[in-house]
């Protein structure tokens, strides 16, 4: 791609859809952090159990299984509100179900109606989610691939923004209409959750008035070549294999077949006697019947946009989702201790907010808005690279501020680095993971492509406390800065490929892929 200039590079934070997605960012940080952050304060405040507030914590799997049902946003457009157009169609629905969803939330006392407070939150979720889906497809239809890096740093100042209104700023909220935690008051979280159910109105305004992305009809007619029957049922035939493949493993794990090989029992007996059994039964025949009843045609909405992918990338689609796999692992990984490290070094409740919060949000923001703004003038691999060198290498300042106690300075220069590195990372990856997805199936894939950048990182992020009890905090960060050259290494190889025309460059957002 030829370089630009900085005017031109500039230019590109100017257009319309930049403010565009400034709102929707908003709008999708507000309810993420009120359905969890934010609501297990509210729980706990009124008395909830800690192991109560731990089940409900598991609303977020919404958000981590949004790739299932991300094919009907793609493949089908809504009745009556569908002549908005289809993005525009299921931003407006999902934003009203928030808004309908969170002023309901406020009116559920947790000390009367826990339960109601739970369903409304689930659907609160699974609409948030929706809406990120159609705000991904969104940005990747409205401009081209120089400019997604500048729409994406827009979005996640949007976003953060809303995340720190939602989480401080709530509580500050409720405070100040009168419920503490010495003082429980329904009432002041009524108001608060009312109040930031209003405050996504304005992004619903956005909605209606942001133009439609012009998607070439021969794109769309050739994305919703399904039914909408065929759509609904492949969604539910991949949650019921979703849920019945680990849940029949996790029973046979519970059957006692010990007692059959080595007590004499038999297996008539384990079948009437043992309930693990009985389910592990159950769900493998849940599990076969989905895979042979429905097979591959049942499957066709949620596996052609893989095959597209595969198809279109060959074996480089390995390189490419190894490369997607580990580019967040060194700062996820990390920053799954970074809490626990700041308060065994001996900083303050007040110091970790603050420094976190003001220094951390502008470093973010300005990072990600340099990441748009380089992405522009030079392309994205270089700022990809330059991006995943400095998070790995941040982590080496957080070894040295292992060293030196409860440093503030230290702490303050730490956080700003590590956060504008992060932010100029960020930027740089979401314009990398736009580029690759096909406007055919912009919703599904970069849902997809999303969640796998997710995937490994919280994995081995669940293990990083054995890490620092193992290693100690000094050696951990640098075993969390190390993971990021793998990943350097795949950056290198796939820009080597691709200046000299050999590789799987991606393709421009707009493009058709034949």
């Amino acid at each position: 791609m030829p370089r630009k200039t900085w005017r031109a590079a500039l230019a590109a934070y100017a257009s319309p859809s930049t403010l565009v997605l400034l709102l929707l960012g908003f709008a999708a940080g507000l309810p993420y952090m009120l359905v969890f952050s934010t609501l297990s304060v509210w729980l706990r405040e009124a008395g909830v159990a800690r192991e109560t507030i731990g089940y409900a914590s598991l609303i977020g799997l919404a958000y981590a299984f949004k790739w299932v049902w991300s094919p009907l946003l793609d493949q089908w457009r809504l009745p009556l509100l569908g002549k908005l157009g289809r993005r525009r169609s299921w931003l407006v629905l999902a934003q009203i179900l928030i808004v309908l969803g969170l002023i309901g939330m406020g009116f559920c006392d947790p000390q009367k109606h826990l339960s109601w407070l739970i369903a409304i939150a689930v659907v609160v979720a699974f609409a948030s989610a929706t809406q990120d889906i159609a705000v991904d497809a969104y940005r990747l239809e409205i401009a081209n691939d120089s400019q997604q890096a500048a729409l994406a740093a827009s979005y996640m100042s949007g976003y953060r923004v809303a995340a720190l209104l939602a989480t401080a700023g709530a509580l500050f909220f409720a405070e100040g209409f009168g419920s503490t935690g010495f003082s429980y008051k329904h009432s002041a979280w009524t108001g608060t959750y009312v109040l930031f159910g209003l405050l996504m109105i304005p992004a619903l305004l956005t909605t209606f008035f942001m133009r439609e992305p012009p998607v070439p009809l021969r794109t769309q007619l050739s994305a919703g070549r399904y039914s909408f029957v065929h759509q609904l049922s492949s969604v539910f035939v991949l949650i019921v294999l979703l849920v019945s493949v680990p849940a029949m493993f996790t029973q046979l794990y519970n059957t006692d077949f010990a007692s059959v090989l080595f007590q004499g029992r038999s297996m008539l007996d384990l079948l009437l006697e043992d309930r693990a059994f009985l389910r592990a039964i159950l769900y493998t025949i849940l599990t076969t019947l989905c895979l042979s009843s429905m097979g591959r045609r049942g499957l066709a909405p949620v596996l052609t946009p893989v095959n597209d992918f595969i198809v279109r990338y060959r074996w480089q689609a390995l390189l490419l989702l190894g490369l997607i796999a580990t580019y967040r692992m060194s700062d996820t990984v990390m920053g799954v201790m970074a809490n626990v490290f700041y308060i065994d070094q001996g900083f303050t409740k007040d110091q970790i907010a603050g420094v976190s919060k003001i220094f951390g949000l502008i470093m973010t923001l300005l990072g990600a808005g340099m990441g748009g703004l380089l992405i522009v003038r030079f392309g994205i691999l270089p700022i990809l690279f330059i991006g995943g060198a400095a998070s790995a290498a941040t982590n080496l300042l957080f070894m040295l501020l292992a060293d030196m106690g409860p440093n503030l300075k230290m702490l303050i220069v730490t956080i700003s680095l590590d956060n504008f590195s992060s932010g100029m990372a960020t930027s740089a990856f979401v314009a990398y993971l736009s580029s690759l997805t096909n406007l055919k199936f912009s919703a599904t894939q970069y849902a997809l492509l999303s969640s796998i950048m997710l995937l490994l990182p919280r994995l081995i992020g669940g293990y990083s406390g054995v890490m620092v009890e193992k290693f100690g905090y000094h050696k951990f960060f640098i075993i969390t800065a190390v993971m990021g050259i793998p990943t350097l290494i795949l950056i290198a190889i796939h820009w080597y490929q691709s200046s000299r025309g050999e590789g799987a460059v991606p393709a421009a957002v707009g493009e058709e892929t034949p």
